[in-house]
């Protein structure tokens, strides 16, 4: 039941308010009446694309080391759940308790090892492949499905492709070893060098990254991890060259590619 007007006013503005007053905000946030009109136009829809900001936001706080930001674009994140779940209840599909209960019982079922009698000593590999056979059994419970089923089509490119692979790989559908996937890639890359129509470039292009996702696989690499640290040294390394520029008078534009590269090199050799 809603709180009255003046019991929701003090648990809003109480900076002790915690879970309840965040849940309060939001209520009042997306009041048909008296809420905010951008608020109230949100659909799930609309918001989903700041959740996966807020997501990356996350991730690079975490990168960058900074706890600071950290607990800030953690609120942040929190605030997508908050508000996914008060639009559910508005529609009469969930509530912020339905989906924590959900969550909670699932973590309780995977981990039979910590919550019931099952045997504890067993090292990560084995939990997590424990972990997946609960997976399967769950999704084999809600019906027949097909292997590739349950893989997100909102994640990113790269990340989907491996998630895609392993499910393969499960039932067989791998290369023997590394070196075929190598092989894999050398050939697409050759296909790609070939192509001259822009359509077939774009698919030739796409088959490649797919190998290479392939490959990160293998290599037991997070490919969006590994772009994200490149780009970040990437940057590192151009700001090197447009300070060095810069303590010269001039710009990367008054440059060239000579000069550039042999700054690029410095800093690499320095670290950078």
């Amino acid at each position: 039941m809603r709180k009255d007007r003046a019991a929701s006013q003090e648990l809003c503005l109480d900076p002790d308010g915690g879970l309840p007053r965040l849940l309060e905000i939001m209520a009042r946030l997306r009041d048909r009446d008296t809420g905010c009109p951008w608020d109230i136009e949100q659909t799930c829809a609309t918001i989903a694309p700041y959740t996966i900001e807020e997501a990356y936001e996350v991730a690079d706080a975490i990168a960058r080391g900074d706890m600071g930001a950290l607990e800030g674009e953690l609120g942040d994140l929190l605030l997508q759940v908050v508000y996914f779940s008060q639009m559910g209840a508005e529609d009469g599909h969930f509530t912020f308790d339905s989906v924590v209960n959900g969550v909670a019982d699932k973590m309780v079922a995977r981990h039979p090892h910590i919550f019931d009698d099952e045997n504890r000593d067993k090292s990560a590999h084995q939990q997590t492949a424990d972990w997946e056979k609960l997976k399967a059994a769950e999704r084999a419970a809600n019906g027949p499905s097909r292997t590739l089923d349950g893989v997100a089509s909102g994640l990113p490119g790269m990340t989907r492709a491996v998630k895609l692979q392993k499910r393969a790989a499960r039932v067989g559908f791998d290369w023997p070893e590394i070196g075929e996937v190598l092989d894999k890639i050398a050939e697409e890359a050759r296909e790609l060098a070939a192509e001259d129509d822009p359509a077939r470039q774009a698919e030739e292009f796409g088959d490649l990254m797919f190998g290479m996702a392939n490959l990160a696989r293998w290599l037991k690499i997070d490919p969006e991890e590994a772009l994200r640290t490149a780009n970040a040294r990437f940057t590192r390394r151009f700001e090197h060259i447009e300070d060095a520029l810069a303590a010269a008078g001039r710009t990367p534009a008054e440059s060239d590619l000579v000069e550039m590269e042999a700054l690029w090199n410095a800093a690499k050799r320095a670290g950078k």
